[in-house]
C-alpha cells in the first residue's frame, strides 16, 4: 500500500524542483505552492535555508542582489533529476538482441570503492550477473560512460541462454509491475494536496528503478508507460500551481 503520509517541507520543496524544468523557481513561488500543500509559509523559509547550507540547494547566481532569490537543484539532486528524467521519458532505441557487459578486472580495492562502482553501474540500469559482471540489453541511447572506468573491461555480447528467462532472473519484473499499479491506482484516485504529492514522490522513485528494458523482454501489462503519463500529467499539475495559473 503506498504511504500516503504528508512530505516534510524540504521534501516538498524538493520535489517541486524536481520536477520543474528549468530546475529553478523564486522564493515566492515555492511560499505559494508549499501553502498549497498545508505548509506555513515560515516554515518553507526555514526549509529553504537549510536545504542551502546542506547543499541540496543553491541560490542561483544569476539573481542580482536586488531581485527575489531564486532557487535551484544542488549538484547531488541535479544529477537525482537527469536520473529521473531518462526514467520517464522513453529511452529505448531498436533492439538487436546484444547485451552490455562490463567486467570487474581489478581486485582488492577498498569496500567503499566496490560499493560506489556498483552504485554507479546500478544508475546505469546495470543488474549484477554474478559477482564482478554486470549486464544489461543494449536498447539504450544514454551514454556508456562507466565504460571508462579503468577497473573495467566492457563489451557487447549475445546470450546463448533464453534473454526473457535471463532478465527475469536478473530483474524481479513482476514484482515492480504489481508495485507499480498499486502506484498508478493511489495517484488516480487521491485528490487531497499532500497526499498526492506523496505518492507522486514514490511513482518517481519507482521510476527510477525501471529496468528500461525492450517490450519483448517484459511480463503483459507493464506499466512503465502508464506510470511515465501519470507523472508527466502531474508534473504539470506542479507548474502550474507553482506560477499561479
Amino acid at each position: 500500500m503506498p504511504d500516503l503520509a504528508p512530505l516534510p517541507a524540504r521534501s516538498v520543496v524538493l520535489s517541486l524542483l524536481l520536477g520543474s524544468h528549468p530546475d529553478r523557481m523564486s522564493a515566492a513561488e515555492l511560499v505559494r505552492a508549499g501553502e498549497h500543500f498545508g505548509i506555513p509559509t515560515a516554515t518553507t523559509r526555514v526549509a529553504l535555508t537549510r536545504a542551502v547550507a546542506a547543499g541540496d540547494l543553491r541560490r542561483d547566481p544569476s539573481a542580482g542582489s536586488g531581485q527575489a532569490a531564486v532557487y535551484a537543484l544542488g549538484e547531488r539532486h541535479a544529477r537525482r533529476q537527469r536520473r529521473q528524467d531518462e526514467a520517464v521519458l522513453d529511452t529505448e532505441t531498436p533492439w538487436d538482441g546484444t547485451w552490455e557487459l562490463a567486467v570487474v578486472v581489478v581486485a582488492g580495492r577498498p569496500g567503499p570503492e566496490r560499493a560506489a562502482l556498483r552504485d554507479r553501474l546500478a544508475a546505469y540500469r546495470m543488474a549484477e550477473l554474478r559477482e564482478g559482471v554486470w549486464t544489461r540489453p543494449a536498447n539504450l541511447r544514454r551514454s556508456r560512460a562507466y565504460a571508462d572506468d579503468a577497473v573495467l573491461s566492457t563489451f557487447t555480447a549475445t546470450p546463448d541462454e533464453d534473454p526473457v528467462a535471463l532478465a527475469a532472473g536478473l530483474w524481479d519484473l513482476r514484482a515492480w509491475a504489481a508495485e507499480g499499479r498499486l502506484l498508478l491506482d493511489a495517484i488516480a484516485s487521491t485528490r487531497e494536496p499532500a497526499p498526492r504529492l506523496a505518492v507522486a514522490a514514490q511513482v518517481v522513485r519507482h521510476l527510477a528503478d525501471d529496468p528500461l528494458l525492450p517490450a519483448a523482454l517484459l511480463p503483459r501489462d507493464w506499466p512503465a508507460a502508464a506510470m511515465r503519463s501519470a507523472y508527466a500529467n502531474y508534473q504539470a499539475e506542479l507548474r502550474a500551481l507553482a506560477i499561479g495559473r
